[in-house]
């Protein structure tokens, strides 16, 4: 699984930002390496130049491999919330693509025989 993190201006320290990011994504999406190619974070600060609170955001995007690309955003005061807030909000999400996924694969047909009925 290849992370991406990008960071707007306004955002400080970015190399260890990213790092740290980068480490948290995959503990905490590891469980999906199978199915997950990339995922990219963007980090911005909306109103940087201004006080008030929840103007910090992140937006994670998993690209599934055959999939369209999931993608999820969170608002927070601080860029540490926005961020976990969307690595919650995208693990429940893959928890529940990929889960209808595997069960629509794991279900039997209820077709037999050339697709016709068959009484037991």
């Amino acid at each position: 699984m290849q992370i991406q993190v990008n960071t707007s201006n306004g955002i400080e320290n970015k190399d260890t930002l990213e790092r740290w990011a980068d480490t948290e994504i995959k503990q905490h999406l590891s469980r999906f390496v199978e199915d997950v190619t990339r995922v990219e974070v963007h980090l911005s600060d909306e109103n940087h130049d201004k006080a008030g609170g929840g103007d910090k955001r992140c937006v994670m995007e998993a690209r599934l491999a055959h999939h369209q690309p999931l993608a999820v955003t969170q608002h927070g005061n601080t860029l540490d919330e926005a961020f976990r807030g969307a690595a919650d909000k995208l693990k429940r999400l893959l928890d529940s693509t990929l889960g209808r996924l595997n069960n629509h694969r794991d279900r039997g047909s209820i077709r037999k025989d050339g697709g016709g009925f068959v009484a037991e």
